[in-house]
């Protein structure tokens, strides 16, 4: 930690342009400064487009000129996307991209007059000022297959939230027409269900056809797997039901738009996980990540969309921190809070997936399940059950960068080691 520290000041010392660039839809605004804080010229405002982005190269090699500087090093704030395609567009050009965090920016505006204000010029100064300070990160821009796995994760997470959004207005529906139906079919969406809800989705349609007639369809959309005992629950429901009669025309039509909705939302995603799979063998890691039980193609695939190229980190923790998994405490003078959690600074995305590859690994992963039980039941600083779940999820990332970087195979023998192992037999 210390040496990247180092490593960092050490890229915004001596005869450097510090360039703090507030990113816009469409306008953005530069400002210059030595490494003294001293502002070399008026703030320069660009549009986001070529000629505008080279209006603005031009602008900083001039500057770099008249100076005599050895480099250029400008620093942006990762808010939103509009940032991309300038980064992306100046790393042909011989200059440093730099980073800073945007909560940091946010923190920093009252220091920097004692006023919330918010304008892109005073932006561009405090992006600026906390590069000369060295708080920073480097900028990471996935190429190739790394950054169409992460196109495609994004594309994954919103193809999901929709399909939640049509999943969520059906049950609402369901909730007011046939609140009863929930309880016969558990799952809305199996072949059964929505066959019955695209003909016969309300007690009234379910009324008027006999035991026999119900059966018979009962037994053509599954395949006779379900029966004349499904059709009883069914019908017993609709004569029981205590749903609305008042507007089912309009709401027949809705529940037949949700019901085509759901169905394409599940073609895109499923065609979504095909093109990850197929990338994720791009990668040359597919066999390595599936070989960890409770991992799966699609798992592999975020994971990769979200961290990118593994090879640029040098220790898991790097990884871990990038998640926001790492853990922070509260000490102030003598006193102690005992209380330790993680620090949230990181992808959300990729911590809300290790969070779901835990959970699945602290059921169907032979030794993970082990260290799971044993976080929560060791004697000393026994974990909850939510803070061992991160653990895990922290191990596995480990596994995970450990058989990237060294081009192995899970091994359950080499994944506890000799002193957990000790600990879990104790235990």
């Amino acid at each position: 930690m210390l040496n990247a520290q180092v490593e960092k000041l050490s890229l915004v010392r001596g005869d450097v342009i510090i360039v703090g660039v507030d990113v816009a839809k469409k306008k953005n605004v530069a400002r210059f400064f030595d490494t003294d804080g001293f502002e070399l010229c008026k703030y320069f405002k660009f549009r986001n487009d070529r000629a505008g982005i080279l209006s603005f190269i031009s602008k900083c090699l001039n500057i770099k000129e008249q100076q005599g500087a050895e480099r250029i090093v400008i620093g942006m704030e990762p808010s939103g996307h509009y940032w991309e395609p300038l980064a992306y567009f100046l790393k042909e050009y011989p200059i440093v991209q730099v980073l800073v965090n945007p909560y940091h920016v946010k923190q920093s505006k009252e220091m920097d007059d004692n006023s919330p204000d918010k304008n892109d010029i005073k932006d561009a100064r405090l992006i600026a000022k906390l590069v000369k300070d060295g708080s920073f990160f480097k900028t990471y821009l996935p190429e190739g297959v790394y950054r169409d796995l992460r196109n495609l994760t994004s594309e994954r997470e919103q193809q999901c939230a929709k399909l939640n959004s049509a999943k969520n207005r059906l049950v609402a529906l369901l909730d007011r027409y046939f609140p009863e139906y929930v309880k016969v079919f558990k799952n809305l969406l199996g072949k059964t269900s929505v066959f019955i809800l695209k003909i016969y989705p309300f007690p009234e349609d379910i009324e008027k056809l006999t035991e026999e007639e119900l059966t018979g369809v009962i037994k053509a959309a599954s395949n006779k797997r379900l029966g004349s005992k499904k059709a009883k629950e069914l019908k017993k429901a609709a004569e029981s039901s205590v749903g609305l009669t008042e507007g089912l025309d309009s709401a027949r039509y809705r529940i037949k738009s949700c019901l085509e909705e759901i169905e394409f939302h599940l073609k895109q995603l499923e065609a979504t996980e095909q093109k990850m799979s197929a990338l994720l063998s791009q990668t040359g890691y597919k066999l390595n990540l599936l070989s960890i039980p409770g991992v799966g193609i699609v798992t592999a695939a975020r994971f990769l969309g979200e961290v990118g190229d593994l090879s640029r980190f040098e220790h898991p923790s790097q990884v871990i921190k990038l998640a926001g998994f790492n853990l922070r405490g509260s000490t102030s003078g003598e006193k102690q809070n005992s209380k330790t959690v993680i620090t949230k600074r990181g992808r959300s995305r990729l911590r809300c997936l290790l969070y779901q590859v835990a959970l699945i690994a602290a059921a169907k992963n032979p030794q993970l399940r082990a260290l799971y039980y044993y976080f929560k039941t060791r004697p000393k600083n026994p974990l909850k059950p939510n803070q061992a779940l991160i653990a895990v999820a922290n191990k596995l990332v480990r596994i995970m960068f450990a058989l990237i970087k060294k081009n192995e195979f899970y091994n359950p023998a080499l994944v506890l080691g000799e002193i957990r192992e000790s600990q879990l037999k104790v235990a």
